[in-house]
């Protein structure tokens, strides 16, 4: 939701709102992997339940999503300093690749959260 009203922020030319936004959402997203890390480290891991078509399509979501984390991460560290530093040149067009690709990683990672905790198979 951060990112998606960071985008409408600045759509609208607001930039201090974009900025704290986009700061929330790095806040956020850094808290969350933290989190994440240690909770897997501690728990380890969760074998996927489901059969037949689902499994190659759970597959799928969890290989684009894992790849594209680990891409974003360093994508989204350097559009951040560039708008921080307001080299806006630099920033804008890093900021349209970095933004859909994180935008998917958050809802796959939500998308694979349910497949593997929520649904009963």
């Amino acid at each position: 939701m951060l990112l998606a009203a960071a985008y409408v922020a600045i759509r609208r030319k607001r930039v201090a709102a974009h900025r704290a936004l986009m700061l929330s959402a790095c806040g956020t997203s850094a808290l969350f992997l933290v989190s994440y890390l240690t909770y897997h480290a501690s728990a380890g891991s969760r074998h996927f339940q489901g059969t037949g078509w689902l499994r190659p399509v759970y597959f799928a979501i969890l290989l684009s999503h894992t790849v594209l984390a680990a891409i974003v991460v360093p994508l989204v560290l350097l559009t951040l300093s560039r708008g921080l530093r307001n080299d806006v040149s630099r920033h804008v067009p890093l900021a349209r690749w970095t933004l859909p690709l994180w935008l998917y990683v958050s809802v796959t990672g939500v998308v694979i959260y349910v497949m593997l905790y929520r649904l009963s198979w």
